[in-house]
C-alpha cells in the first residue's frame, strides 16, 4: 500500500487566525527546545499508532473468531488458499478513505476529531495486513520489523541532522512513488517477478529517503509556520505529521518484507 498523504498545510493567509504567531521575542535556545519537545511529539504518536496496527493485526490472524470475519478459505486450482472476505476487502481499501479525509479536511475539523480519525485510521490499517501474519512466519515479520525500526530511525536521524536541503530530493522521490503505484497496478496483470523485485528494492530505496525528506520538512516547518504551542493548530500538525512519517514506515516495512519474509508451508 504505497501512498503518501500531503501532511503539510500553509499558514492561512490574510489575518493571523488564534493558535498562529510565535511571539517575536522567542530566543534559539527556547526554539530548539520547542522543536526537540514538538518532534517528540509526533514521534510518539506515529509509535503508537504502529503499536496499535499491531496489535490489531495480530489478533485478527491468530484469533479463530475475529479471522473467520476477515478471511476465508478458499479452493484454488493450486489447492486451499486463504483470501479476504468482503468485510476483508473494505478494510484493504479503507485507509485510503481516511487519509483523504485527513489531508482534504483537516482544516475543518477539532483536535479531538483529527485525533480520533488518527486512532481510527490506525486500527483499520492493522486490519488491512492482517493477511502478513498468515501469509509469513512470525519469526520473520518481528525481524522484519526491527530492521526497518532500524533503517528508519537511521533515515530520521539524517533528515533532522544535515544541512543540506532536502526539497528537490522530496520532488523525484514523490515522482517516483508514482512510478512504482503504476508499476505495481500494471504487474497485477502481467504477474512478473522481475518487475516485483524491482518495485521493492525502488519501494525500499523511496520511502527511506522520504522519511529523511519528511522529517527535515516537520522541522523546517516547525522553525518556518509559527504557531503557538498548546493550541488545536499545534495539536492538528502534530498528529498530521506523525501521519506521514507512520505511513513512510509501513511502506518500508512491507517492501523490506518482499525481501526477508518467510512464507508459511
Amino acid at each position: 500500500m504505497a501512498f503518501q498523504p500531503e501532511s503539510r498545510w500553509t499558514q492561512p493567509q490574510g489575518a493571523t487566525p488564534q493558535g498562529w504567531g510565535r511571539t517575536a521575542g522567542v530566543d534559539a535556545a527556547s526554539l530548539d527546545a520547542g522543536l526537540r519537545a514538538y518532534m517528540l511529539r509526533v514521534y510518539n504518536w506515529m509509535a503508537s499508532g504502529l503499536l496499535l496496527t499491531g496489535i490489531v493485526a495480530y489478533m485478527i490472524a491468530n484469533v479463530p473468531a475475529i479471522q473467520e470475519v476477515f478471511f476465508t478459505v478458499v479452493r484454488t486450482p493450486r489447492g486451499y488458499a486463504t483470501a479476504p472476505t468482503i468485510l476483508g476487502y473494505m478494510a484493504i481499501f479503507a485507509p485510503l478513505a481516511f487519509v483523504l479525509a485527513l489531508s482534504f479536511g483537516i482544516n475543518r475539523m477539532s483536535k479531538s476529531t483529527v485525533q480520533a480519525l488518527f486512532w481510527t485510521f490506525c486500527a483499520v490499517m492493522g486490519a488491512s495486513m492482517a493477511n502478513i501474519f498468515i501469509v509469513y512466519t512470525a519469526t520473520s515479520v518481528a525481524s522484519t520489523f526491527f530492521i526497518t525500526a532500524a533503517m528508519f530511525a537511521s533515515m530520521s536521524l539524517i533528515g533532522y541532522t544535515t544541512k543540506r536541503d532536502l526539497t528537490k530530493m522530496g520532488s523525484f522521490l514523490l515522482m517516483g512513488l508514482i512510478g512504482i503505484i503504476i508499476a505495481s497496478v500494471v504487474n497485477i496483470f502481467l504477474h512478473s517477478p522481475a518487475i516485483a523485485f524491482m518495485v521493492s528494492i525502488l519501494g525500499v530505496v523511496i520511502f527511506c529517503g522520504l522519511t529523511a525528506y519528511d522529517t527535515q520538512r516537520i522541522k523546517n516547518d516547525y522553525v518556518e509556520y509559527s504557531y503557538a504551542e498548546g493550541t488545536d493548530e499545534a495539536g492538528k500538525r502534530s498528529v498530521m505529521d506523525a501521519l506521514g512519517l507512520y505511513l513512510n514506515f509501513i511502506n518500508l516495512f512491507q517492501f523490506l518484507l518482499q525481501f526477508m519474509g518467510v512464507r508459511r508451508d
